[in-house]
This record gives C-alpha cells, structure tokens and sequence, in this order.
C-alpha cells in the first residue's frame, strides 16, 4: 500500500514538473512570436512571411495569394496596388506543400479578412504518400501549433549572430536575372490527365471549406512556367475546378495575351519569371480581377498612405532594375 503511495506522489510530482514546464515553454514560444513578427530578419526566408503577414493593419489585405516559388516570382501586390488600389500580400514559400499551404492560410486569416484568396496551382502537384506523407502532415502542423518551430533557427541569430536580412514588398522580391527559355511550345494539347495526389485533394477541401467559413472566395491560378506546367496538369485542375464550382485562370494558355518573351522574361530557363515577366503577369491579373471580382480600390484613403510610400520606392527601384536587365 505504500508503494501504491509513492508512486502516487511520484507521478503527481512529475506531472507538476510537466505542467511547469508546459507553462514556461508556452511564454517563451509567445515571445520569441512577437519578437519574430517585429524583426523577421531572424527568421529564414521560407518562414517570412509566416511573421510577415502577421505585422500588416488589421483587416487591410483583400487578397492572399499562396503557393510555391512560382507564387511569390510571379505575382507583385504593388503592381496590383499602382494599377487598381487593390492590396494583396504574397505568404508564398518555396516548395510549399498543401499542408503548409493550408496552415498558412490559417495564419494569415488571424489577422486578415481577405475578400479574395489565390493559389498558384503548382502546389497542387507536390504531395507524397505512405510515412513520407504523415511525416509532412506532422511538421506542417507542429509548424502552426507550436510557434518555437516556426523559427527554429533563432539561436543561430543570439549565439554567431546569424541574420536572413531581405527586401520584400508584400511577399515579392525582385529577382532580375535573365536566362531565356528556348525549348519551345510546352503546352501541346493532350486529353491525358496528371491527377492530382490523395494528400493535395483532402487539403484542398479543407482549403475550401476554411475560405467559405471566412467568406472569402477562391481562385486557382496557373502562372507561366514551361518547366512546371503542361497539358496534363492543365486538364487535371480544371475537371477538378469545374467539379469544385472554382474559377481556374491558366495563363500558361495565355501567353500571347499577356506579352510573355521567353528570350526576356524567364528568370531561369523557363523555371520562374523574373521581374520584367512578373510585372506582365500582374498586370494581367490585375486587370482580371477588376472584371470578376468585387475589389476595392484603397488608393487616396488616408489609412493606406504607407502603401502610397511603399509603392514609390518600389517603382523607383523597379525601374532601375528593368533598365539594368534590358542592358544585359
């Protein structure tokens, strides 16, 4: 009977040491957030815009776009901003797979009350299966609920000073080398289909279903890419979106509409666009949107004057960056 007391007080002391430790573990994680959120310069550049997003105004992004690197190479929110008055935030990561994708969006409606949200399709294609799938699931997950992974390479910026300084302007950077794509007419027309993985579908309903929850709508967007995009995949998505009462805009069907010149706009053989091929697509887009959605137009309202200033600079340094690359 003794023992049976012991282990009794025994367990109730490692489980107030666990408490303890739960308790403390979740203010530090709170305040390494904030810290984060006010100097992502800590922060490695695929989880910016996890703490970036975060720090924009309270309700004052009506457009989210997400995705892969072809999200943040092709889409520019201050081209979108100068055109129509729209603002627009790209949370785009490299490689980021739908499971990050929707927890992403979950980050960024904390904050936000998007009337639009955009998903570069690419993304909709990355999704592996078995303990490789679970393994993803885990880390997306333990990525969003416990805020300490999300920069879990901090200490590197206390201990040898380490830092990932970058310039953004709403999720875009300007990449602005020039490597032509010269292989020709990627999308030649097929009645095959590259069908989307079991992992990609069951996130996509939980993508839908948050948007309607938050009353935001959804658009699937396919952004030029010869090394990414064909056929196959173009008639995947769209029996997908036409099943999903989705709206789906492939501008790889697009290009002559838009302007693309390979010889100009690939900022690596056909993989990305760089910054002349961007401000293309945006323009496109932007001008897309004014004809399907109801978006308002921020442009003169006294709360937005920072957008007013940053899209200066940004036009400033983007046409310097246009007149370098024709130069090349």
């Amino acid at each position: 009977m003794q023992d049976f007391k012991n282990i009794g007080k025994r367990a109730g002391k490692v489980a107030l040491f666990l408490a303890i430790l739960f308790v403390i573990f979740e203010l530090m994680a709170e305040r390494m957030e904030i810290a984060l959120i006010k100097n992502d310069n800590l922060v490695q550049s695929r989880n910016k815009s996890l703490f970036r997003i975060q720090r924009e105004p309270q309700d004052s992004i009506d457009v989210i776009v997400l995705g892969d690197s072809l999200s943040y190479a092709s889409i520019s929110p201050m081209e979108l901003w100068e055109e129509h008055g729209i603002t627009g935030y790209v949370c785009g990561q490299s490689g980021q797979k739908i499971q990050e994708t929707y927890h992403m969006l979950e980050t960024a409606f904390e904050t936000q009350s998007p009337k639009l949200v955009i998903l570069e399709t690419n993304t909709l294609f990355r999704g592996r299966t078995g303990l490789e799938g679970i393994k993803e699931t885990i880390e997306a997950w333990g990525n969003y609920y416990i805020p300490i992974f999300r920069g879990h390479d901090i200490w590197k910026s206390f201990l040898i000073d380490k830092k990932y300084p970058e310039e953004s302007y709403k999720g875009f950077s300007f990449r602005c080398d020039v490597q032509p794509y010269k292989k020709g007419n990627y999308m030649l027309e097929t009645e095959q289909k590259e069908e989307m993985p079991d992992i990609v579908v069951k996130y996509m309903e939980s993508i839908q279903k948050l948007c309607y929850k938050k009353g935001a709508e959804l658009l699937l967007v396919g952004t030029p890419s010869p090394v990414n995009c064909n056929y196959r995949r173009h008639n995947s998505i769209s029996a997908y979106a036409e099943s999903n009462s989705l709206d789906y805009l492939d501008m790889n069907l697009r290009l002559d509409e838009i302007g693309i010149d390979w010889e100009t706009d690939s900022l690596d053989k056909g993989d990305h666009l760089n910054l002349s091929g961007a401000e293309k697509v945006t323009k496109y887009l932007g001008d897309y949107l004014e004809e399907h959605y109801e978006l308002p137009d921020h442009r003169g309202e006294e709360e937005y004057k920072n957008w007013e200033k940053e899209a200066q600079e940004y036009e400033q340094k983007a046409e310097l960056h246009l007149e370098q690359m024709a130069a090349k």
